[in-house]
């Protein structure tokens, strides 16, 4: 079976990653883009030719030929359209943050259940290989109790004002945009949930949260985190443990920031490093929702994993007090 796709609007991200990523799945055919500006559509014509191009979201959902749809709109939409597209009959991947409060997943969870559609948020790092092989080594006991996670993500927007991410009506903000990576990957590795945050700085401007730094206590780990979209680009994971580390030098922009690397080091200095200069987890994330679809395996993202993530995001919106 063939999943059949539509993307919802000519979003930068998706003519540069994901309609490219669903073109090339294995099991998956772009068939459908809905924009209403022609030179917006030719991007993605030139690498999908038979694509069917539909003036209006509405329309595009009522494309009989159409059996799940990508939602890349900006953030307050997500929840909007997504509910609508699972009206429609559709299966539905949504980009991050797909909520911006933990209560909207209740909606979101019984409209997929009631519609019996495999709904997701579209965060592709959980089936990168090089995160999956942390998830087994931490697990693994390859170096010992976890103890405490450290985490950064930031990059520098400054400069573009009209960008989406730096216009709080549109649910902009570096804790949304990327934070959701940094809080993710820790649970998602770790397996473990937060317990409380009793320390979190967000600064603002103009309703904009452009720098937050972190403290988090988990089960068994305690946890810190540095987001910014007012900072020079880093990003960096490190899982330290009482016989050794394991840490990601590349864990959310894998091989587009730089190459996809883990670095495992334990108590008796012994480095081990590993890259996967080759893995796209954009097509791998397409593939796993497609054999999600046909039951052939579980998504690794599922609505409740997402959920979690939202909760943690509420609890340091709550930490760090009012815009």
């Amino acid at each position: 079976m063939t999943l059949r796709w539509g993307i919802l609007g000519a979003a930068k991200f998706a003519r540069e990653h994901m309609g490219p990523a669903i073109h090339a799945a294995k099991g998956a055919e772009l068939v459908a883009l809905a924009t209403s500006d022609a030179a917006k559509a030719a991007p993605f014509q030139a690498f999908a030719p038979d694509i069917w191009v539909h003036e209006s979201y509405d329309a595009l959902l009522d494309d009989p030929n159409v059996d799940a749809v990508y939602v890349p709109l900006p953030n307050h939409l997500h929840v909007k359209w997504t509910l609508k597209a699972l009206a429609a009959g559709k299966h539905v991947l949504c980009e991050k943050p797909m909520a911006m409060h933990a209560a909207d997943f209740d909606a979101l969870e019984a409209a997929a259940a009631s519609a019996d559609r495999l709904c997701a948020e579209a965060f592709m790092i959980v089936h990168h290989p090089q995160f999956i092989r942390a998830r087994d080594l931490v697990q693994g006991g390859a170096i010992g109790k976890l103890t405490h996670v450290d985490t950064v993500f930031s990059y520098n927007n400054a400069g573009d004002v009209t960008n989406i991410r730096n216009n709080a009506d549109m649910g902009g903000g570096g804790l949304r945009d990327i934070g959701v990576y940094t809080f993710g990957a820790a649970r998602f590795v770790s397996e473990e949930e937060p317990v409380s945050v009793p320390y979190a700085k967000v600064r603002y401007e103009h309703g904009v949260d452009v720098f937050a730094q972190v403290a988090a206590n988990f089960p068994t780990f305690s946890y810190s985190a540095v987001v910014s979209i007012r900072m020079q680009p880093r990003q960096e994971i490190t899982f330290h443990g009482e016989k050794g580390f394991v840490r990601l030098t590349c864990p959310f922009n894998a091989n587009l920031h730089d190459v996809a690397e883990l670095v495992l080091e334990n108590d008796g200095q012994r480095v081990v490093t590993e890259r996967w200069p080759a893995a796209n987890h954009y097509v791998l994330q397409v593939e796993n929702f497609g054999a999600a679809v046909r039951g052939d395996a579980a998504y690794p993202c599922p609505l409740s994993f997402s959920r979690g993530t939202q909760v943690m995001m509420d609890m340091v919106f709550e930490a760090g007090g009012p815009a």
